[in-house]
């Protein structure tokens, strides 16, 4: 199953890109990362057999074996892709959040774009070694 976030904003080269690029070289996984503008341009089209989480600091919280648990159950059931949308400063569109098959929240604290996508990239990395057995 393809891991895919879809971020709002440029990265460039920043200690944060690197902190992502370095998780995504260690996941075993199909990886892509899509970066999009602050405003405007289209989400890439949503591939068949698909599941979307949306990062939402009002979606729920979960554990680092829940969230493993969550991609197993979606790449045993036959999903090709999962799509980690991150949004620009103002959050998502209603849209967007409506169709998310889950709102995912790394807690109520408010965190740096850039940063979220690190911890993600962190997050779907320890989701994939858990999967592995891997410690």
């Amino acid at each position: 199953m393809l891991l895919h976030i879809i971020a709002r904003g440029k990265i460039g080269r920043s200690p944060e890109a690197e902190l992502v690029d370095r998780y995504l070289k260690r996941i075993a996984w199909p990886t892509r990362v899509t970066e999009l503008p602050d405003r405007g341009g289209n989400l890439p089209a949503v591939a068949a057999n698909s599941v979307t989480v949306a990062l939402d600091e009002r979606g729920e919280a979960l554990s680092s074996m829940e969230l493993a648990k969550k991609l197993e159950s979606w790449r045993d059931g036959g999903k090709r892709e999962a799509r980690f949308l991150l949004g620009a400063a103002d959050g998502h569109a209603q849209e967007q959040r409506d169709g998310a098959d889950l709102l995912l929240s790394f807690g109520s604290a408010t965190w740096p774009h850039l940063l979220v996508r690190a911890m993600l990239a962190e997050q779907l990395f320890r989701a994939s070694s858990i999967l592995a057995n891997h410690p």
